[in-house]
Parts: C-alpha cells; structure tokens; sequence
C-alpha cells in the first residue's frame, strides 16, 4: 500500500501547475495502465478541482480513459451545460450514468456483530457493501476515486472510500449509511475523521475490495481569505476566527478575498491518503465563531444548489454556530424542488423536517419511509432539533410549499437586499439599521461551530 503524491499545508495555495504535476507524478509512479476508469463528484463539488483534474487525467492517457462515472448518490443526472462547466473538453462519449436503483451489485456485507459494536447497539443489521457495476465490475487496471476531503454530515469527513460505497452505491447500502449516521447524531459526527459509519466503510472495503486497482485523489480546499483555525489535535478550535465588521453596512469587503483555494492533494490507495487530507481538512475548514449567532445568513449560489437535498449543507454546516432560539436565513435563488429522486422529493414534502425521535416514530409506523432511511435521515439532518429558526428564501418554492415541510417561508428579493450576498465577505457584519448577522456565503467548503455546541 503506497501513497503516492502528497502536498499542502494550511497556507498553500496549489496552482493548476502544481496539480498537473503531482497529479502526473503520482500517475507515472503506478506505470502504464491500459483500461482505466474516472469517478469524480458531480456538479454540486465543483470546487473540489476534481473536474480539472478528470480532464487532466483524461489528458494523460487519452484512450486509455475508457470511462468517467460521475459518483451521483442520489443526485439527477449532470446536465451537458454541468458536464462543460465541470469538465472542460473531456468528451461526452466517457461520460456514463449511476442509477442509484438499478445499476448496483451487492458485493457482500460487513457482519452485524461489527456494525453493532461501532454503532454501539443503534444498528444491529449487516451493512450491504453496494458498488455500481462498471467500478465493481468493469475490467478496469486503474479506479481512480477524485474528490475534496471537507467537513460532512453523513460521514464527518467528505471522500475516501464514501466516494464509491455511496456515491455509486445502491439503495440499501445508501439508505442504512444516512440512516446509521443521523441516528449517532449530526453535531457527534461532523468534523469527526473517524466515526461509525467510517469504519463500516473502511472495513467493506477491506473485505470486498481487495481486488480492485483503486486509487484515491484527494484535495482539500477553503476560502483563501477564510483560513480554519481548528488545532489538528484534539479537533477542537485553537483560536476565534477572524472577524470581517461591516459597521456601515455597506458590503466594502470583496467576494474575491473567499475566493476557493486548492490548500493540499493527495493520491494514494491506503488509509494514510485520507487520514492526512482529513487532518488538513480539520485545520482550514473549521471556522470557530466567538460567540453564539443569534443571526445567520447562509447564501446558495445557483449553480451549486437547486434542492433543499442539496441546499441543506446551509442546515448542516452552520448548525453548531447558531444560538439556542436564533435564525438561520437561507437565500436560495435556484432551489426549486425538495429532494433529488422523485420518491424523495415526495417523501420530504409528505413527512417534512422533523425531530430526531419525531421521525424515528413515522420511521417506525410507515413503510415508505421504512424503505427510503436517507430520506429519514434528510429530514433529521435538516431539522434544527426545534433549537433554532429556519427561514428558507427560495428562487421556485412557493410559501406553502416550504411551509409545508416545517419550514418559515422568506422573501428571497427583499432578504437579498438586506443581507446582500455580494460582495461581502463570510463573517460578521451589521445592517444598515443596526442588526448584526453572520454570512456564510459558501457552506459547503467548510463547517462553523461556537465551543458550547462542540461534542465533549
């Protein structure tokens, strides 16, 4: 087991050059590969760079490049205009499909015993190891798994083996994961490397892997101007992060200063891989917040989020910063659905967001959400625990709509206009008639937290 290539630090700032080269290193140092096959992120992680590096890796072995199998979840298909925006000039005819319902092969199953030790008894089932056909089964020599290491809410660190066991899962496999992770608790595994449901994956891979030619190309990125300030040991903060007052509320700090920054790569096929993109992770994705937020702002640019499946990371991420009885504000201008798949989309608009042991309850006295645990888990993950507000400002949502899944409806012109999500930079700032707000212009690249809502 080898890593290959591994650079970054909490102030690097990787250049399309630096990519290309580790990139090209780490791909001269497997050897000649004659089948090989991509499996980035779609759309909603443009930021990762996984796209330029696909087209990188396209570059590299030109018709030895049989497939690119974007790792879809859930998700709809990528549209032509994501596929350009994503991928460059990488030809359209390499591009395949993950049907999360019907494209999957069941390799096996980590045992109960297992799954109930680290879930410690909340789940006594074997977890369905679940693979789309073409990586489990493609006769491919090379599996190359891109994607960014971030804070996230179903498995605490982004990537790694998630990518495959997930992203081109199946039903079941996808399911039990969400399910298993909101029944340990959103606010116990997010930031957290090492968690549950983890382990599950890392030990399917382990036992179904073994044979498959998988190597793993990682990022970290963050805001240039938004820098982490967890300490690495411990995953606790080490200092407040830095404040951006706009007193006059006249929005002077420029977007430009949060702009995305490749902080480190690393491209290996062994734990080590992870365990050093996650530490990296921890340190410039994890943004402290001095003080409860009585008010947050959380902004949903269009091309990234256009469902509230997606757009939740404003929920998720921002969660632990926000004060017992306060807000948070989502403006949405391009969400317009609820869920990615029809049957989810019509299961959240049925059952809405609700308390965990709310939904634990409808969990157990209805068969559609029985069959459909991620959708369970969705609704879990995007309650506040009826600890805090949610106000939803959607672009295609009527008031009824978002009302009817528990959540407050918004004006999303006139809390465009007074929370301006350009040009202003993440942080603290006040409006013009005096009240003081936090913004959250890009939730997914990082996770906000006051030490009173830190696990112990």
């Amino acid at each position: 087991m080898t890593l290959l290539f591994a650079a970054g630090s909490a102030t690097s700032e990787l250049s399309d050059a630096d990519l290309r080269a580790g990139l090209v290193e780490a791909l001269d140092r497997l050897g000649p590969r004659q089948r090989v096959l991509a499996v980035p992120p779609d759309s909603t992680r443009r930021y990762s760079r996984a796209g330029e590096l696909t087209n990188m890796v396209w570059q590299y072995y030109g018709e030895r490049l049989l497939d690119v199998l974007p790792a879809l979840g859930t998700h709809f298909a990528m549209t032509g205009e994501q596929l350009d925006e994503m991928f460059g000039d990488l030809p359209k005819s390499l591009v395949r499909i993950h049907r999360w319902r019907n494209d999957v092969l069941t390799l096996g199953e980590v045992p109960a015993d297992y799954v109930a030790d680290v879930t410690d008894g909340l789940w006594n089932r074997p977890w369905p190891a679940q693979l789309n056909q073409l990586v489990a089964q493609g006769g491919h020599d090379l599996i190359l798994s891109l994607g960014q290491v971030v804070p996230h809410e179903v498995i605490g660190m982004a990537n790694y083996n998630k990518n495959l066991f997930v992203g081109t899962g199946g039903v079941a496999g996808i399911n039990e994961s969400h399910y298993i992770s909101a029944l340990w608790g959103i606010e116990r595994i997010l930031g957290q490397a090492d968690n549950p449901l983890r382990r599950i994956l890392n030990r399917a891979e382990e036992l179904f892997c073994r044979d498959l030619p998988l190597v793993y190309v990682q990022t970290v990125v963050a805001a240039r101007g938004g820098a982490g300030n967890a300490a690495a040991a411990g995953n606790r903060p080490s200092a407040p992060a830095q404040r951006y007052d706009d007193v006059a509320g006249n929005g002077s700090h420029a977007a430009a200063a949060d702009e995305p920054v490749v902080r480190g790569m690393f491209i290996g096929d062994d734990p080590e891989c992870f365990d050093r993109a996650a530490k990296l992770a921890l340190e410039v994705n994890f943004q402290y917040v001095d003080e409860p937020v009585q008010k947050m702002v959380a902004y949903l640019e269009p091309g990234e989020f256009h469902s509230t499946w997606l757009g939740n990371k404003s929920v998720y991420r921002t969660r632990m910063a926000i004060a017992d009885g306060g807000e948070l504000i989502v403006l949405a201008p391009a969400v317009k659905t609820f869920g990615e798949d029809p049957e989810i989309d019509r299961l959240i608009r049925k059952y809405g967001y609700r308390t965990s042991p709310e939904v634990k309850q409808l969990v157990d006295e209805n068969i559609d959400l029985e069959n459909n645990l991620s959708a369970a888990a969705h609704l879990i993950h995007g309650s506040s625990e009826g600890r805090f507000r949610i106000t939803y400002c959607p672009g295609g949502l009527a008031r009824d709509e978002i009302e009817g899944v528990g959540y407050q409806f918004g004006d999303l012109a006139a809390n465009t206009q007074r929370y301006r999500p350009q040009p202003i930079a993440d942080g603290w700032h006040t409006t013009a008639d005096g009240e003081r707000y936090y913004f959250v212009g890009r939730p997914a690249l990082g996770l906000w937290a006051h030490r009173s809502r830190l696990p112990p």
